[in-house]
């Protein structure tokens, strides 16, 4: 079961995918946002593809208090479109604090900051996955 996992910024999405088994997430790439969200999410359908993905898990931007805010309304009306295009399940997963938790792996592995803000978002998105594709283990659900 192959998984990807999508974290969406207005500039870049980041992209992670899990391996076969569905146990552990790693980065894949960037995307640069290409000016229209259909065209974004046809890009992500073409991964799916590649990947053979089967389902797909975007972060949703909760604030602090767990609380739906503009961001997070914004990102599910994306994934509501983004569902439409991509031929597999779209869910979504709290994002809270993700960017941060890739950051500091990358910083662990004395990546400078100009070399960090070029896959952060890919980092972001494996943070992501894998924390839903531990809260499904958690759950008995494989």
């Amino acid at each position: 079961m192959r998984v990807l996992g999508i974290d969406l910024g207005t500039k870049r999405i980041g992209i992670a995918a899990s391996d076969r088994s569905g146990t552990i997430a790693s980065p894949l790439t960037v995307l640069q946002r290409c000016g229209s969200q259909g065209g974004d999410h046809r890009n992500i359908a073409k991964i799916v593809i590649e990947e053979e993905a089967v389902a797909i898990v975007v972060g949703l931007p909760l604030n602090m208090d767990g609380s739906e805010g503009k961001a997070a309304i914004s990102a599910r009306a994306e994934v509501e479109r983004m569902a439409t295009v991509v031929g597999v399940p779209v869910y979504v997963h709290d994002e809270r604090l993700t960017t941060v938790a890739a950051d500091r792996v990358m910083m662990e592995q004395n990546m400078n900051a100009q070399a960090r803000r070029k896959v952060v978002d890919k980092w972001a998105a494996a943070v992501i996955l894998q924390a839903w594709l531990d809260s499904r283990e958690s759950r008995g659900e494989r």
